[in-house]
């Protein structure tokens, strides 16, 4: 029966682990270099583990919902682009490093001027991904308000 117990907690714990908000700091914004003062864009991130809870999908399906709804133009001209990425295999494991995901997170990189500016998401999307309407339009008004600083 231990032993049972043991694997049983084990499960759950793994469970949970690969839901993760994926960051620890919600409201970290972050400003780093980068090399070409030409580009001027919003980079969407989604990164997710492997193995995912219904929220979790329910973060990417809004995301692209939203995007595709609101901001087909930008999508086609390159202005906005989305990522969805998983930490889970290795070709990203740099990339999840460089924005602390562990699990599930969204970010929006906001590019311009020759800066990279690092949006955590995170905590929005948890609160509100599984309410696809006030997903939408609080994403919605969060990328326009990062679409005048480019």
């Amino acid at each position: 029966m231990k032993q049972f117990n043991f694997v049983l907690l084990l499960v759950f714990t793994l469970i949970l682990s690969s839901c993760g908000d994926g960051h620890p700091d919600k409201s970290k914004t972050v400003a780093t270099k980068t090399t070409d003062k030409n580009i001027s864009k919003i980079e969407v991130i989604n990164f997710h583990a492997t193995h995912r809870c219904k929220t979790c999908n329910a973060i990417e399906a809004n995301t692209k919902y939203t995007l595709d709804s609101h901001f087909a133009k930008e999508l086609k001209e390159g202005k906005i682009t989305l990522q969805v990425v998983n930490v889970d295999e290795e070709k990203n494991y740099d990339m999840a490093e460089q924005f602390e995901a562990i699990g599930t997170a969204l970010f929006l990189n906001v590019v311009a001027n020759g800066e990279e500016k690092h949006i955590d998401l995170t905590e929005f999307a948890f609160a509100k991904g599984n309410e696809k309407d006030d997903f939408s339009k609080k994403l919605k008004n969060k990328i326009e308000m990062e679409i005048k600083n480019l």
